[in-house]
């Protein structure tokens, strides 16, 4: 039998969702050049001496100002994930913040150094950029959400495998994404009950009998297989000739991590654990050298930090609610090893009279009122520094958990214990995209981000979490 000619519409731009996010940054990136050179313009057509000149941009302009793009993209690291850089009202709350943020920051050196005759700190040249900046970006965010992330030519043409219980959790998934990931065709199944059936709005189309039909009709891009176990038969055969035909074949786990930066556990199984963990997270012997000297300056910064804060912590607690001062707990480590974590105590002295440990509730009763305000501002966490500097804990990694919550869990939850492959962090990808939990469904969420981070950790990563945590703290997201 001739397999039909058949040619990815390719010709055209379409747009995976990490690629959108290449372009997003990249449009960035451009409107912040573009922002700069409108300073360096302001400032320089009011200076009497050169004016807008070759000459003034030498012997006038300081080396740090070329660097405020760069600033700018840091302050804007919020909003390059997926979820927030779709929502219009986020983005005007995230450019907002940026550029006040990038204001104070300016206006706190501005007085520091204004006795300093040799420093140069140029009002109009600094505030021209953060305004064109804030301007110009908001428009570059509303054209991409408008042209660029919601129209279906820029889309690529997806057809879904599989109608059973994985596939009507990838639709919710997808559903769930602001702005659209890609435009779905429709879905494929080997069940007559569920042909010609309409699930999560989307139609069941046929069987694998007719899957390169609707390749060829509907000009797909890409077949999503979403089923579990072993693809086999027909619809096996039909994917191997739709991937003949220049289809591209993607899997569910794959595109779960891209949409939601976070692994799917429940619709995996111990084979792919194993193989994801034993050799995709192999990490390198530079990366682990790097990330303990990162830990090292970050520990060593954080422990200062916490000995200027310590005296007015202290008599805040003592006032409030007495002795003592810093919490210890027993938390389990890298591999499962016991270790004391310190922190400020934010609760009664009877939080657990019990002896049972409990989770943090939102509004807990147990918290004091000075515990309110640390645990918000996360400064409660701050004597942690001390942990990562004797390596029993890292700036970056899952959140630490008492040993009888791990056994507990580990019972319910499917692969909880691999989040101990790694070291426990002060903040995390977890914490940054989740936050808090306080059930058991909530938890399995957040072990999805933790193993997405186990899986995919890098040095690049490690920074990018560092550089997010401030806005967690800015949010006051602690509970």
């Amino acid at each position: 039998m001739e397999t039909k000619k058949y040619v990815a519409p390719r010709e055209t731009w379409r747009f995976r969702p990490a690629e959108r996010r290449v372009i997003l940054v990249l449009g960035d990136f451009i409107v912040s050049i573009i922002s700069l050179s409108i300073g360096l313009y302001l400032w320089g057509i009011g200076d009497n001496w050169l004016g807008f000149s070759v000459q003034f941009l030498r012997l006038r302009v300081p080396e740090w100002f070329f660097f405020l793009p760069v600033i700018w993209m840091i302050l804007l690291l919020d909003l390059y994930d997926v979820h927030r850089a779709g929502e219009w009202r986020t983005t005007i709350k995230g450019v907002g913040t940026a550029t006040l943020i990038g204001f104070g920051v300016y206006l706190l050196i501005f007085f520091a150094v204004t006795d300093n005759p040799k420093a140069m700190i140029p009002r109009r040249g600094a505030a021209g950029f953060f305004i064109a900046a804030s301007l110009l970006t908001l428009g570059w965010r509303f054209l991409f959400l408008r042209y660029l992330a919601t129209q279906n030519f820029m889309m690529r043409r997806v057809l879904m495998v599989g109608a059973g219980y994985t596939g009507r959790m990838m639709l919710q998934v997808m559903n769930s994404v602001n702005p659209p990931p890609f435009h779905l065709v429709g879905i494929i199944d080997d069940d007559p009950e569920k042909i010609n059936n309409v699930l999560e709005n989307c139609p069941v189309l046929g069987n694998s009998e007719c899957l390169l039909d609707v390749v060829i009709q509907e000009r797909v891009t890409d077949i999503l297989v979403s089923i579990l176990g072993e693809v086999r038969g027909q619809m096996f055969q039909s994917l191997l000739d739709a991937q003949e035909m220049g289809v591209e074949i993607i899997n569910m786990p794959s595109v779960y991590e891209e949409l939601l930066n976070r692994v799917p556990i429940q619709h995996l199984d111990a084979n792919w654990i194993i193989r994801s963990f034993g050799e995709e997270a192999r990490v390198s012997l530079f990366y682990q050298l790097a990330k303990r000297l990162l830990d090292i300056a970050g520990g060593l910064a954080g422990t200062l930090f916490l000995a200027l804060l310590f005296p007015f912590v202290a008599i805040a607690i003592l006032i409030d609610n007495g002795l003592p001062i810093f919490y210890r707990q027993v938390r389990s480590g890298h591999g499962g090893k016991p270790y004391y974590m310190f922190k400020f105590r934010t609760m009664r002295k009877d939080a657990e009279a019990d002896g049972s440990p409990k989770w943090a509730e939102e509004n807990d009763d147990r918290v004091t009122r000075i515990g309110k305000i640390l645990r918000k501002t996360h400064i409660d966490e701050v004597p942690q520094f001390i942990n990562v500097l004797r390596g029993e804990m890292s700036l970056v990694g899952p959140r630490s958990e008492r040993p009888e919550l791990v056994e507990s869990l580990q019972k319910t939850i499917p692969f909880y214990r691999a989040r101990l492959l790694v070291k426990p962090g002060i903040t995390g990808w977890a914490q940054l995209n989740y936050g808090y939990v306080a059930t058991v469904k909530e938890t399995m969420v957040k072990l999805e981000y933790d193993l997405y981070y186990i899986k995919h950790r890098n040095l690049w990563l490690d920074i990018i979490i560092l550089l997010r945590t401030p806005w967690t703290v800015l949010g006051f997201r602690g509970r």
